[in-house]
């Protein structure tokens, strides 16, 4: 059956683009990653690569076309050994999906590549369970733990009361919801950042906040990290709180010296006078084919810092209690987001007034055989992974680091000494990584209690890629923490 190219989402916020050129034409031989056409939006221009080796038979949306949407199926590849003939057949169902997308109203959240993903990843599952088996072409389609990704227990946090009922939220909504209700709660809190306000985010993160709270408390900013995260120390030096969204921490850099030397070092060198109360938060690390200057994962940069308190979520309760916490702190606050995850849902208590801990770890699965340590996107991979490996019979504990300075390094050693065993999970690089020091703090007060080496598991020493077969090569791997975890436990 001829294998679909579907059209890509260039952020998990768009929901339709313009196919500008045709690369390749009908009949030219095509290999897994070469470039066969680009798609435009109002923001940007990307490439699309062929899904796997073939011909390209069919072309089924001509260049030019305005508003195709997410998902749609742009061409048809035609594998080894197949000819036309078979495109009779996969043009029309290609085409009545096409029509069928066209004809659905919008839904209320746009749907991105990956929660597409994600939903062929569950219809894939809902085969295998009903004795079915999934094509080469439908499992490719299923994608990553991070595009489908598993949903820890619900283990809600000690001080949320029995039967409180749950709200499923997106990452964005809560996000929203947790900068809305400190907004309304302190009318110091302010929201300021590019395209934050008109725009509602580059991500949508703030959308309503300035039709509710207007341009004096969410801000549009111009295009000068350096400067407008300057003017937020200077605000939360004179007791604003404000809130500084960076478009991605990448563009972060150019604001070091404010967030470091300035936010970071003022309450010490003013001998505790001074208190610096501020929130950067942004998405932090890999998104999808953005390349080396938009993919670097912070994490392990800012954690190392004395003076800042560094927070990386995976879970929606998470985002929002973690945040409202954030944006009460006396301290500045890095609150390291992820792109993959804004459209991911997730239960959220509904509370009034819902706060998670910061510094406070989180056993997301209980096990007694491997601890694997984890946060932020790192947990699609670990739960994952202790799916994987319960299916061998090893059960894995996987832990939520949630907080990265001030690390619950207590959390992590109690698990070690049940299991003897760890390995830890980061889309960063190894060298200096927050992986590394997890291992070094158990190896001070655990190694006692170890049966076999901490292992790590981490992102490729190398540049981020930007083709899309290179970026998988260079990200973890479920595959790999399964692997590292059945090393430490002697098992092949």
């Amino acid at each position: 059956m001829p294998i679909e190219v579907l059209m890509p989402a260039l952020s998990p916020t768009m929901e339709a683009g313009k196919l500008a050129k045709w690369l390749k034409k009908e009949g030219d031989a095509v290999k897994s990653g070469d470039v066969i056409a680009e798609i435009e939006t109002d923001k940007a221009t990307m490439e699309v690569e062929s899904v796997d080796e073939g011909t390209l038979g069919k072309i089924l949306i001509e260049e030019g076309a305005e508003d195709v949407r997410v998902n749609t199926p742009i061409a048809l590849i035609l594998g080894e050994g197949e000819d036309a003939g078979a495109l009779s057949d996969g043009g029309a169902q290609a085409g009545a999906k096409q029509q069928k997308t066209d004809a659905e109203p919008p839904a209320d959240e746009p749907t991105s590549g990956g929660e597409a993903a994600a939903k062929s990843a569950e219809e894939g599952a809902a085969k295998d369970e009903a004795g079915g088996k999934q094509s080469p072409q439908e499992a490719k389609a299923a994608g990553s733990a991070a595009a489908a990704p598993p949903q820890p227990e619900a283990t809600p946090e000690p001080d949320v009361p029995e039967g409180t009922e749950m709200v499923s939220l997106t990452v964005r909504e809560a996000l929203r919801d947790a900068m809305a209700e400190e907004m309304r709660a302190d009318e110091r809190v302010f929201l300021m950042g590019e395209e934050v306000a008109e725009y509602q985010g580059a991500y949508k993160v703030s959308q309503g906040l300035l039709d509710e709270f207007g341009p004096e408390r969410v801000i549009d900013t111009p295009i000068t990290e350096h400067g407008f995260a300057g003017v937020g120390v200077g605000a939360a030096l004179a007791g604003l709180k404000p809130i500084v969204e960076f478009m991605t921490f990448n563009f972060a850099m150019q604001a070091m010296d404010q967030i470091i030397n300035s936010a970071a070092k003022t309450h010490y060198m003013s001998g505790g006078q001074m208190n610096c109360s501020i929130v950067f938060r942004g998405p932090n690390g890999a998104a999808a084919r953005v390349a080396a200057q938009h993919s670097q994962d912070y994490s392990a940069w800012y954690s190392s810092v004395p003076g800042l308190i560094v927070v990386a979520p995976y879970t929606a309760a998470d985002f929002k209690g973690l945040l409202k916490a954030a944006i009460r702190d006396e301290n500045p606050v890095v609150f390291l987001e992820n792109e993959i995850l804004y459209g991911q849902s997730s239960p959220v208590p509904k509370l009034d007034d819902y706060l998670v801990p910061i510094g406070k770890a989180k056993i997301a699965r209980p096990g007694k055989d491997v601890t694997i340590v984890a946060w932020s996107i790192g947990m699609t991979y670990a739960l994952k992974a202790a799916e994987e490996l319960a299916k061998d019979g090893i059960e894995a504990e996987v832990i939520d680091l949630r907080t990265l300075r001030p690390m619950d390094t207590d959390t992590v050693i109690a698990s070690v000494k049940k299991t003897g065993r760890c390995v830890t999970v980061e889309e960063g690089w190894a060298q200096s990584g927050v992986g590394a020091e997890i291992a070094a703090r158990i190896m001070e007060r655990a190694f006692d209690w170890l049966d076999a080496p901490v292992t790590r598991v981490s992102g490729k020493d190398v540049p981020m890629p930007y083709a899309a077969n290179l970026e998988k090569l260079a990200l973890p791997s479920v595959a790999e923490v399964v692997e590292a975890a059945k090393a430490v436990c002697y098992r092949s």
